[in-house]
C-alpha cells in the first residue's frame, strides 16, 4: 500500500512578520505560507489591509473583504496593532525576537519612525531576514516619490507600447509589476535565508516596483540601447515575429504563434497556399516582419474562412502553436486548469466554499498550499498574544486602551 502524500511544506518553522498590504508585498507573503511558514499579518488597528475594502466583492452590497485581498492572503494570521502606541511596539519587538522575517512595505521613512527598519530591528535578532518593498527603491532621484502599479507602467515605458498605433495607451489590468515585485521580493528572501545557514545572520531585503518595471522591460531596452530606435506598437502582436498575434475567425478570436519558419511553411500547407511558404516575401521570419501588413492580411483573410474551434483542432493537429482567445468562464471550465491543480477549492469559516490560484510551484510532483483561509481581520491577535504569555486579562486591557483590536 503505497504511503499517503503530505503537503509540501519546504519552509515550515519559518515565521514570517508581514506588515505589508495591497499587493506586492501579499502575494510575496502568500507564496511563503504556501511553502509552509508561519505568516502573521500585522494590520493597522484602524482597519487593517486597504484591500479588503476594494471592490469587487464576492456579492454586490457585501461589506465583506475584497476579492483582491482573498487573492493574495491565503495562509496567515491577521493581528491588529497600533504600532504608534507604546503596548503596539512592545508586541512587535516580542514577535521580532523571533521570528525569521520581517517584511514591510511602508513609504519612506515610516518604518524608521514605527521602529521596524531592518537596522532597529537586527538590534532585536540579527538573525533577521528584513526585506523592504517600495515603489522606487533607495537611491535616485525619485525615492521619495510614490509608486503604484500604473504609475510603474507609465514611468517604466510600459504604459506606452501596448495597444495599437494612435489608439490611447492601455493599462495591463491585473498588476503585473505588483505582482512581480512580490515574486522578486521572495527569490531575495529565500537566498538571504540560504546565506544565514551559512553565516547565521541576516540580511536586509530590498525589492522595488521600479526595478521590477524595468526589468519587464529587458529586451526592448536592450534593442533601444543597441540600436536607438523606439519600439513601434503591434496592437497583440511581436515586434520580432509575424504573424504572432491575434485574429478573427468565423466567429470568435484565436491567437496565433508562428515563431520560426518551419511552422510558417506548416501552416501554409494546412491553409492550401503552400507556395507561399517559399515566396520571397514571406519565406523568413524577417522577411515576414519587413512585410508585416501583407503577411497579417493574408493570414487574417485565411483564418476568417473557418470557425475559431474548427481552426483550433486543425492547427493542433498540424503542431502550430494556438489558442482561442478565452473568457475567464471559459478558461475556468477548462479541463487543464482542473487537472493541473492550479484551482484551489477551500472553506472558509464565514465566506463558505471559495476558490483561489494556487502555487505556481511544485514540489515532488505536488503543490505547495497553505492550510488556513485568509483571515478576518484580526482574527487571530488574542491567540497570537496568549504565545507570548499574555493574559486574557492582559489582552483585553490592551484592547480596551486601544493598543489591538481582538475579534474575539
Amino acid at each position: 500500500m503505497a504511503e499517503p502524500k503530505t503537503r509540501p511544506a519546504p519552509l515550515a518553522g519559518i515565521t514570517v512578520l508581514d506588515f505589508s498590504k495591497v499587493l506586492a508585498g501579499p502575494v510575496c507573503t502568500q507564496i511563503l505560507a504556501d511553502m509552509g511558514a508561519d505568516v502573521i499579518k500585522v494590520e493597522s488597528i484602524e482597519g487593517g489591509d486597504d484591500t479588503r475594502r476594494w471592490p469587487p466583492f464576492r456579492k454586490e452590497g457585501d461589506n465583506q473583504d475584497g476579492t483582491v485581498f482573498l487573492s493574495a492572503n491565503r495562509g496567515k494570521r491577521s493581528i491588529a496593532v497600533d504600532l504608534k502606541s507604546t503596548g503596539g511596539r512592545a508586541v512587535i519587538r516580542r514577535l521580532a525576537e523571533s521570528a525569521d522575517i520581517v517584511i514591510e512595505s511602508f513609504g519612506p521613512g515610516v518604518a524608521q519612525r514605527l521602529g521596524v527598519d531592518a537596522g532597529t530591528l537586527h538590534e532585536i535578532n540579527p538573525r533577521l531576514v528584513h526585506c523592504s518593498i517600495s515603489g522606487f527603491g533607495t537611491e535616485g532621484p525619485m525615492r521619495f516619490a510614490k509608486g503604484y502599479d500604473v504609475i510603474l507602467q507609465a514611468f517604466s515605458g510600459m504604459l506606452g507600447i501596448i495597444g495599437n498605433p494612435g489608439d490611447p495607451p492601455i493599462r495591463v489590468p491585473f498588476s503585473p509589476i505588483d505582482q512581480a515585485t512580490g515574486y522578486h521580493a521572495v527569490t531575495g528572501i529565500l537566498a538571504a535565508l540560504f546565506e544565514r545557514n551559512r553565516t547565521d545572520r541576516g540580511t536586509a531585503v530590498e525589492a522595488s516596483l521600479f526595478d521590477s518595471s524595468v526589468s519587464f522591460m529587458g529586451y526592448l531596452l536592450q534593442s533601444f540601447w543597441e540600436r536607438g530606435t523606439e519600439p513601434e506598437r503591434h496592437g497583440s502582436g511581436h515586434e520580432s515575429l509575424c504573424p504572432y498575434e491575434a485574429f478573427a475567425t468565423a466567429d470568435k478570436p484565436i491567437m496565433l504563434g508562428i515563431a520560426n519558419d518551419a511552422l510558417w511553411r506548416s501552416f501554409c500547407e494546412l491553409a492550401g497556399i503552400a507556395e507561399l511558404g517559399r515566396d520571397p516575401r514571406f519565406a523568413t521570419n524577417a522577411d515576414r516582419v519587413s512585410n508585416r501588413k501583407e503577411t497579417v492580411a493574408l493570414v487574417r483573410d485565411i483564418l476568417s474562412r473557418r470557425p475559431r474551434d474548427e481552426w483550433v483542432d486543425s492547427l493542433n493537429n498540424a503542431g502550430i502553436p494556438c489558442s482561442p482567445i478565452h473568457t475567464l468562464a471559459e478558461l475556468s471550465e477548462h479541463p487543464q486548469l482542473v487537472e493541473s491543480g492550479m484551482r484551489l477549492d477551500y472553506g472558509h469559516p464565514t465566506y463558505g466554499k471559495l476558490s483561489g490560484v494556487a502555487q505556481a510551484v511544485k514540489f515532488n510532483g505536488q503543490r505547495a498550499t497553505a492550510e488556513l483561509p485568509p483571515p478576518l481581520f484580526g482574527e487571530h491577535t488574542r491567540e497570537i498574544l496568549r504565545r507570548l504569555k499574555l493574559s486574557d486579562h492582559e489582552i483585553d486591557a490592551m484592547r480596551n486602551a486601544g493598543h489591538v483590536f481582538t475579534l474575539t
